[in-house]
């Protein structure tokens, strides 16, 4: 079996996946859809989430695992059980609907902690250029399934836009430090190189 790493609460968690054997999780509008109002419906109660980019085959999260009062295995082992029923829920509606079977995505999920400001910094912007990077798009902020457009808009939203705004000194430097990495790489790091 193995080995992860746990969630724990309070911890902010980079959170990727991929297709199983490459298979592509999303076809269609409508799966991409479906996978952020599942998202919802499991992940919103057990973590915020700062930033996000769904992409045919692979997709990114950065969460932050909300403090929970008393600390102990059966809360930490809930938080790893609702990423779980999203992508066990998820798969059995694309395995219905395009009459497959078997797992859709790679087991476990990945989930890397971040507990250094500047990986903070540098992951919002690795997440929202992915579309790019990948050649799906040749502007980024193109790309719909993105939490880019909700963070630099004014209208509601459930991503912890103010945060994340903070992190980059406001919106301007938000859109600034997005647009520098293109020019000057700053987005290279080891730390995402085993990352897609």
């Amino acid at each position: 079996m193995a080995k992860y790493q746990r969630l724990y609460p309070g911890c902010f968690y980079h959170i990727y996946n991929r297709g199983n054997r490459g298979e592509i999780l999303f076809r269609e509008d409508r799966n991409f859809n479906y996978f952020l109002s599942l998202y919802g419906k499991y992940i919103r109660p057990i973590a915020d989430t700062y930033c996000y980019c769904l992409l045919p085959n692979h997709f990114h999260f950065l969460v932050r695992i909300k403090e929970q009062e008393s600390i102990d295995d059966d809360l930490i082992s809930w938080s790893s059980r609702a990423f779980s029923n999203l992508f066990s829920t998820y798969t059995k509606a694309i395995n219905q609907a395009f009459q497959r079977s078997g797992s859709l995505f790679e087991k476990p999920f990945k989930r890397k902690h971040i507990d250094v400001d500047r990986y903070l910094f540098q992951l919002v912007i690795y997440i929202h250029r992915n579309p790019q990077k990948h050649g799906l798009v040749k502007d980024f902020r193109d790309w719909t399934y993105s939490s880019y457009p909700a963070i630099i808009g004014y209208g509601s939203t459930r991503i912890q836009r103010g945060e994340v705004l903070k992190l980059f000194g406001g919106r301007e430097g938000f859109v600034k430090s997005h647009s520098i990495a293109e020019v000057e790489g700053i987005i290279k790091i080891q730390f995402f190189d085993n990352v897609d």
